[in-house]
């Protein structure tokens, strides 16, 4: 019979392979970590006394904050009125409107126009 011969490995390099992979493994989750503090650090927010927004800060809001305050009070008078369905030709006419009055209007709230158009 044949014998059959094993090659023996050293045990440091064994010792260093794994040392090495705890150590990149060790990297991977620090940076895994930091990259989701980025992110929450790159978003500042921003609060916005919604009541108090004049006509003169609303239609100088860039388009996507003009539409996100558009959103909400169009769902708060929504709610205070009672009005459960969404008609995005009803909501899309009334941002023109409350717009149209604001800019004839401008040192009035926002607020203000909405109640007396809805009589809330």
């Amino acid at each position: 019979m044949r014998e059959i011969s094993v090659p023996q490995f050293d045990a440091s390099f064994n010792e260093h392979n794994v040392m090495s992979n705890l150590r990149i493994r060790e990297f991977v989750w620090c940076l895994a970590f930091a990259g989701m503090l980025v992110p929450s650090i790159g978003q500042a927010q921003m609060m916005v006394e919604m009541p108090l927004v004049t006509c003169t800060q609303y239609l100088a809001m860039p388009p996507e904050q003009s539409s996100v305050f558009s959103a909400w009070m169009s769902g708060w008078f929504n709610q205070k009125t009672h009005y459960t369905y969404i008609n995005l030709e009803a909501y899309a006419r009334n941002v023109a409107n409350v717009k149209a009055w604001c800019a004839s209007n401008p040192g009035e709230l926002v607020m203000t126009g909405l109640q007396r158009a809805t009589g809330k």
